[in-house]
């Protein structure tokens, strides 16, 4: 069998996007609900949300467009999908409640744009496209959970709008850490660049300069 960093290798993947002009912060579904090992946390979730802040700090510090989602549904169920038949807990995420909300280390401040979203990609059914391209935003970064879910389907739709996704590693999480480091790896070989939150900070200072 071959080994499998060779043969992505070999066959040209793991290529690299790089930073264009006009990043963005994304921070996808860092709500209570999702930092509540009882209701749908856990595993090195609650680390990537500390690990977040100092970028959050940085984006805003550099002036760069910052957006965040919360995963909620309507309190009657009036706008479930088939993503609840998968997840009955789903149910609990309702909108304007106190699990929906963003944690209170990464609390949006005025001017950020909080995207309430009922699907694993930030960009299906949501306005995040237009509001990024009115902004002119070029690389979208990425941080939030969980990484097997909802941080893989945004960053395969953000390539897909011609958008350079940029995952900080250590800023997603997943309840789980083989789904974890699945996914990082095969993001990498195929859909975005993987750097550290440190790398990041570091680009953002460049680009403000």
């Amino acid at each position: 069998m071959d080994d499998t960093a060779d043969v992505y290798d070999r066959q040209g993947f793991g290529q690299r996007l790089g930073f264009g002009t006009r990043p963005a912060l994304l921070i996808i579904d860092f709500s209570n609900a999702f930092a509540d090992r009882s209701m749908l946390g856990g595993g090195n979730i609650d680390a990537a949300i500390d690990h977040t802040v100092p970028v959050l700090d940085a984006a805003r510090k550099s002036g760069i467009p910052i957006m965040f989602t919360t995963h909620a549904y309507a309190a009657d169920g009036s706008d479930y999908g088939l993503f609840v038949e998968k997840n009955h807990n789903l149910k609990r995420l309702v909108r304007g409640t106190p699990a929906t909300a963003i944690v209170d280390r990464l609390a949006p401040r005025s001017g950020e744009f909080v995207i309430c979203k009922r699907h694993p990609s930030a960009f299906f059914g949501t306005d995040l496209a237009g509001w990024l391209a009115t902004r002119l935003v070029d690389t979208v970064i990425v941080c939030g959970c969980s990484t097997s879910g909802c941080i893989r389907a945004t960053v395969v739709d953000a390539l897909g709008y011609g958008l350079r996704p940029i995952v900080a590693h250590d800023c997603v999480g997943d309840r789980a850490l083989p789904p974890h480091e699945a996914n990082l790896f095969d993001m990498e070989q195929k859909y975005a660049d993987v750097l550290s939150g440190e790398a990041i900070i570091r680009q953002l200072a460049a680009l403000s300069k």
